[in-house]
């Protein structure tokens, strides 16, 4: 299990490269299962994620071929084995989103339930109502979940009581093979799903209103093949922004989408940052100063994103004043202010609110990453805090960054990895 170390101390400044976003890769890979014909999907990040996704592609017996540029070609009328392995699906949740396109197109799946998670409960019951409604036979039985259909999918109309991103994305799927039209409500907005519904409308589905909290799909009786780019991931953006942001350097992040970044780059601003934004590239300047602390309250997209709460939380522990984090999405998502207060962080937690008093320097200590956002931000906490700081259990920021040690490195980071 490898480790990084981080000299603080350093301010950042350079340019660098946005990879594809991994919450719209995921389900556009397992959207290729409902075309007839192979799809090519490009601008996919190098991500543990990503490779457990193709090999669970693999394992049901689909055709991959990856070129050069590392876009990867699949073909899912090759697959012969309707399963998701609890091998798999357990080191990624992620997975349960093979569930939707393989009963629409196959009219029968299993797929093992996910573990738990570090950050709270993400049940799956929405994606099987859906499912239900849509007249798939369900079990769950031996933590799987069997799925089966006589003939095609029923068109119907799904309403989440509560918003899910992973429940909009696989009802969106299975909708479009159904027999008639299919209405979604209380439907996800954030960009991933109006990225796998564009993708979807690239092989030939019918679909409107994605984007919006009603999406509606009319049903069709098969998907092409197409080739379609993966829009750029919006929380690696907002993870550099807030980095440099912390150090008062400068950056412009290139190949990235800065319409998809609005609640970020509003609160960035309110810290104190020069932004300006181009077609598919955001510049950051803090002009040598020091954050102004600003608060921060997590909800559904447009809203402030919840996996960019952690790292403003890191921002705001060595910024000018004192802020107010409120997390509403998820219930133990401030397991990283443990490890800032170890740091030197001055933060008070009260159930979902914390309060952040800034301080001018963290010191460096030992640090062990919790999941995925916390472990990036322990990162920025240890490009601002005076001497070395090692941060462990890494594997958790390897699921969601490509790279990055040497993108760090490119902007001035003093940041290795080593072998524990």
């Amino acid at each position: 299990m490898d480790k990084l170390i981080i000299t603080g101390g350093e301010q950042l400044n350079g340019e660098v490269r946005i990879s594809g976003a991994k919450n719209s890769a995921l389900p556009i890979l397992a959207a290729t299962l409902l075309a007839s014909e192979p799809v090519t999907v490009c601008n996919l990040p190098h991500l543990h994620d990503i490779t457990t996704m193709l090999e669970l592609l693999r394992r049901m017996g689909v055709d991959l071929v990856i070129d050069e540029k590392l876009n990867v070609e699949i073909d899912a009328s090759t697959i012969d084995k309707l399963v998701a392995p609890y091998e798999l699906v357990k080191t990624m949740r992620a997975s349960i989103l093979v569930l939707g396109p393989m009963v629409a197109h196959f009219g029968e799946a299993e797929v093992s339930l996910p573990g738990g998670c570090a950050i709270g409960s993400r049940p799956v019951d929405l994606h099987i109502q859906g499912l239900r409604a849509m007249g798939a036979e369900v079990v769950v039985e031996n933590g799987y979940i069997h799925a089966k259909t006589n003939g095609r999918l029923k068109g119907a109309r799904v309403f989440f009581d509560t918003v899910t991103v992973t429940g909009t994305e696989n009802i969106l799927m299975a909708a479009t093979l159904a027999e008639g039209q299919s209405v979604i409500e209380n439907a996800a907005r954030e960009p991933e799903v109006v990225d796998l519904a564009e993708c979807l409308i690239a092989m030939g589905a019918d679909i409107s209103g994605h984007g919006t909290d009603t999406i509606v799909v009319n049903g069709v009786e098969k998907l092409h093949g197409c080739r379609f780019p993966v829009v750029a991931d919006r929380i690696e953006t907002g993870t550099y922004l807030a980095a440099v942001a912390a150090t008062g350097g400068k950056i412009k992040a290139k190949n990235t989408n800065p319409k998809i970044l609005d609640a970020v780059l509003q609160k960035l601003e309110e810290a104190g940052a020069k932004i300006t934004c181009g077609e598919d590239w955001i510049e950051l300047d803090m002009e040598g100063r020091r954050p102004k602390a600003v608060n921060v309250t997590t909800a559904p997209y447009p809203a402030f994103p919840t996996d960019m709460q952690a790292q403003f939380s890191a921002m705001n522990a060595v910024s000018e004043g004192v802020s107010i984090l409120k997390e509403t999405i998820f219930e133990n998502r401030f397991m990283h202010m443990q490890e800032m207060i170890r740091m030197g962080a001055k933060i008070n937690i009260d159930g979902n609110t914390a309060v952040v008093e800034g301080v001018e320097k963290l010191q460096a200590a030992p640090v062990m990453a919790t999941d995925l956002r916390a472990s990036a931000s322990l990162v920025i906490a240890a490009l601002v805090a005076e001497g070395d700081t090692v941060i462990d259990r890494i594997y958790h920021i390897d699921r969601g960054y490509e790279c990055i040690e040497e993108k760090l490195q490119l902007l001035g980071a003093r940041i290795k990895r080593v072998p524990s």
